[in-house]
């Protein structure tokens, strides 16, 4: 019992050391269809904390001029010092452009990440994240999309 309560003291610790970031990314746009196509994403993350979760917004665009903006909650789960696995929900707003139909301009993002958290605070890590309408339409075609990115500690660049 005093282990589980000193490691969750520890996990606790950790995440206020956790300062804003600048995330930036690319990937694999529409891995289980026929729509595929390039992402690149810029997220801004904040050190602030709702409750256990940090809000987050950012904006994403395909090479096929596919635009998605959003903004939600992430939750930061350590893996020991190193790793960190965080689930996140954002929804926002989506415009095909020559890309995918997903069927309504309102579209609702839920993703998986595991990084790497280097000395600096920085981070390298992977993420799948699904895009689905939630069947407020009755198009809600969806789409999964596998990224890279690098999170650079906010308060470095300035």
């Amino acid at each position: 019992m005093v282990a589980m309560v000193m490691a969750m003291g520890s996990q606790i610790a950790r995440a206020e050391e956790d300062p804003a970031y600048l995330r930036v990314g690319a990937g694999y746009y529409d891995l289980n269809d026929d729509k595929d196509a390039g992402e690149f994403h810029v997220e801004y993350i904040s050190d602030s904390k709702w409750w256990v979760f940090k809000p987050f917004g950012g904006v994403m665009a395909t090479t096929d001029s596919a635009f998605y903006g959003y903004a939600g909650i992430r939750l930061d789960i350590y893996l020991g010092d190193r790793w960190v696995f965080t689930p996140q929900f954002a929804p926002g707003l989506y415009h095909d452009g020559d890309g995918k139909d997903l069927g309504h301009a309102i579209e609702f993002r839920s993703a998986l990440e595991l990084a790497y958290r280097f000395d600096d605070r920085s981070r390298l890590g992977v993420s799948i994240y699904h895009l689905s309408n939630a069947s407020i339409s009755d198009n809600n075609p969806g789409t999964e999309v596998l990224t890279v990115h690098y999170s650079y500690p906010f308060n470095k660049l300035f």
